[in-house]
């Protein structure tokens, strides 16, 4: 396996499992399961991983080793902060601030461990490698 993409779709088809039905077993949303599959979604928060990892039967380090961590040495942490309150607050027309391009960005809508919704900033460039997991 390359990817993390390939990884889970292979690992979820071997299950047997439609990607709804691994979204409902892992208990996380759909659409998450599409992003990670479409490989948009390269880094995994550690709850999602473990969830993902006893639905797919296999060890959150298997996950783990696939996942890209592309740290963002160029941008400042304040600007990484700054960009994570506009997304939050809902603001379009964001731009990277490594290249200029446009950024695409959602809210993941995650749970503690507690069940307390927390909502989660996310930004990918559509163009170079910055992102904001």
């Amino acid at each position: 396996m390359n990817t993390l993409a390939q990884f889970i779709q292979k690992r979820r088809e071997d299950l047997g499992l439609s990607a709804k039905g691994l979204a409902a077993k892992c208990n996380i949303d759909l659409s998450l399961i599409e992003d990670i599959e479409a490989g948009r979604e390269l880094f995994l928060p550690t709850t999602i991983r473990q969830n993902l990892a006893k639905g797919l039967k296999c060890t959150p380090a298997e996950i783990k080793v696939l996942e890209k961590d592309f740290t963002n040495d160029l941008v400042s942490p304040e600007i990484i902060e700054s960009l994570k309150e506009l997304i939050l607050n809902r603001a379009g027309g964001l731009k990277c601030p490594q290249c200029g391009a446009a950024l695409i960005t959602k809210i993941a809508r995650m749970y503690d461990l507690e069940d307390n919704l927390v909502l989660h900033p996310k930004a990918h460039c559509s163009k170079c490698f910055f992102q904001i997991h």
